[in-house]
């Protein structure tokens, strides 16, 4: 099997990440203009608790494949590839089934006692067949993680996204004349056809090559795997507990959300409103950076994994800098960048700019989030998964004290909220990296601190030299693209200039490799 390194594996998850981002812009701009806020309100008030859902069911199995398949690997045992693949697939089968079910029974009291508002049930009811699809797909991608080959993932990702825009628009549409909550239907049964699409590809690409034939022999694999199944559940169950407070979180969210602007004196259509603006609007373009981050963290465990195999740590810290430079890299830019344009993004986006106030409140805090993926993926390739887990508890438990705290209060209402969400982002990152320093001594260097300073500052400085100069010109978008080009050219010299990437780094990405020498 190919297997790549691990710039490269990055790399190619970051390339399709981006396809994906754009896409998925391009998708909720559809979405936004053709329902507004109150209908993106609705769509986002029903997906947390599939994504609850969703945790239960896969358990943390994915993590744990990627680990553990990873290790077997390295030490050039197929045997316990296989083991491991045969094991997963019957725990999928049997959460899967379960959870789809209860899913299907508990639609209703979640969207008329739990979420406030009944015309969430028909969005929660039709986005319930993805749970298995997901669950499939789920194990398939770990196995490919471990293996260190990220090239079906990558593709695999890009088809759902291709496949969901193209459905996307038709359905909202035809369903919009028979009310808003049948147009939130319509945009999450887009949702589950690329989920099949991306998920009959992985199933293809598993097969054709046929690498663990997983049929074969099936229950004669079972027979024999408790220490298997043990090794398993010592990474899946902590990352289960760390997602499933995530989940639970973000199912949670909105209900506490919607109590206290209740408290506070808010209308029901009004509360969905503003939540449709931080949760559509804001949040998305906050979260645009971390298509890189992700792809990094996906590809850091096996890579941790494997070097903890061999007893090589000073290999386990370079890959953790390498992870925090990129990943800090890729948020500076659009912190600067949201921070100082938030308004015209928006508008040109989404036809409205109400949703700025959250963003240049929030932008800055966001840093730290960009940098808390490869931290907690770190944690997991060092069998440190229950710290993560701690960790992810802490952070929600203060999040949603604050947040009731504030959002309750009428003169701040839904700035509380984001007030709140981002300080969870700086404190479970702070903690992540202290069990990191408790455990194998890693810190940031100092150098590296530096460097970020000078990098943000620098950049900030310069965009709003920018915007002093020609802000004027940010009603027209060829003349607002030109700024943000001229202002990305600034950032990249930086970054050259302070080795954020470096020569090695470079050599290592496909095609660039021909131009550094």
């Amino acid at each position: 099997m190919t297997k790549q390194s691990f710039i490269r594996g990055t790399f190619m998850l970051i390339i399709a990440g981006m396809i994906t981002r754009l896409l998925g812009f391009i998708n909720r701009i559809v979405i936004a203009r053709l329902m507004g806020e109150e209908g993106v309100g609705l769509y986002m008030m029903a997906l947390p608790s599939l994504f609850l859902l969703i945790t239960l069911t896969q358990i943390g199995l994915p993590i744990a494949i990627s680990k553990r398949v990873a290790e077997a690997n390295a030490k050039n045992d197929p045997f316990k590839i296989k083991q491991i693949i045969t094991l997963s697939f019957l725990i999928i089968a049997c959460t899967s089934t379960v959870f789809t079910i209860s899913m299907f029974f508990l639609a209703p009291f979640v969207a008329n006692y739990l979420l406030t508002d009944a015309r969430t049930l028909y969005p929660m009811l039709f986005i319930t067949p993805i749970i298995p699809i997901i669950a499939i797909s789920s194990v398939i991608k770990g196995y490919f993680q471990g293996m260190q080959n990220m090239k079906p993932q990558s593709y695999a990702i890009v088809i759902e996204q291709i496949v969901r825009i193209s459905v996307v628009f038709f359905l909202v549409k035809l369903l919009l004349p028979y009310g808003i909550e049948f147009a939130a239907t319509g945009a999450v049964i887009s949702v589950v056809i690329g989920e099949v699409a991306s998920c009959l590809y992985l199933l293809y690409i598993f097969k054709r090559k046929k690498i663990v034939p997983v049929r074969k022999k099936f229950f004669s694999f079972l027979k024999n795997s408790t220490t298997t199944r043990k090794q398993m559940m010592s990474i899946a169950l902590p990352n289960t507990g760390s997602r499933l407070i995530s989940s639970f979180a973000n199912f949670l969210e909105p209900i506490i959300v919607a109590q206290s602007l209740a408290i506070a004196g808010y209308a029901t259509k009004e509360a969905t409103k503003q939540y449709g603006e931080l949760t559509g609007y804001a949040m998305p373009l906050l979260y645009l950076p971390t298509f890189i981050t992700n792809s990094l963290s996906i590809a850091l465990i096996p890579f941790i994994s494997e070097a903890v195999a061999h007893n090589d740590y000073p290999l386990v810290h370079n890959r953790i800098h390498q992870s925090i430079r990129i990943s800090f890299a890729s948020g500076a830019l659009a912190t600067i960048v949201f921070s100082l344009f938030s308004i015209p993004i928006l508008t040109y986006m989404y036809d409205t700019s109400n949703a700025s106030k959250y963003i240049i409140l929030m932008a800055p805090f966001f840093l730290f989030l960009y940098i808390q993926a490869p931290l907690q993926s770190a944690l997991f390739g060092l069998d440190l998964a229950k710290y993560a887990m701690w960790n992810s508890l802490i952070g929600s438990t203060f999040k949603f004290i604050t947040l009731f705290l504030l959002a309750s209060n009428a003169s701040l209402g839904m700035m509380g909220v984001a007030i709140a969400v981002s300080a969870s982002v700086v404190l479970i990152t702070l903690l992540h990296l202290a069990v990191l320093y408790k455990h194998i001594h890693f810190k940031l260097r100092t150098i590296d601190i530096g460097k970020m300073f000078i990098l943000i500052g620098a950049t900030g400085c310069a965009g709003f030299l920018l915007k002093t100069m020609f802000g004027h010109y940010t009603e027209n978008l060829l003349a607002f693209l030109c700024i943000l080009v001229l202002l990305t050219i600034f950032y990249i010299i930086l970054l050259i200039v302070l080795k954020f990437i470096t020569k090695e780094e470079l050599k290592q990405i496909p095609y660039v490799n021909k131009f550094v020498t």
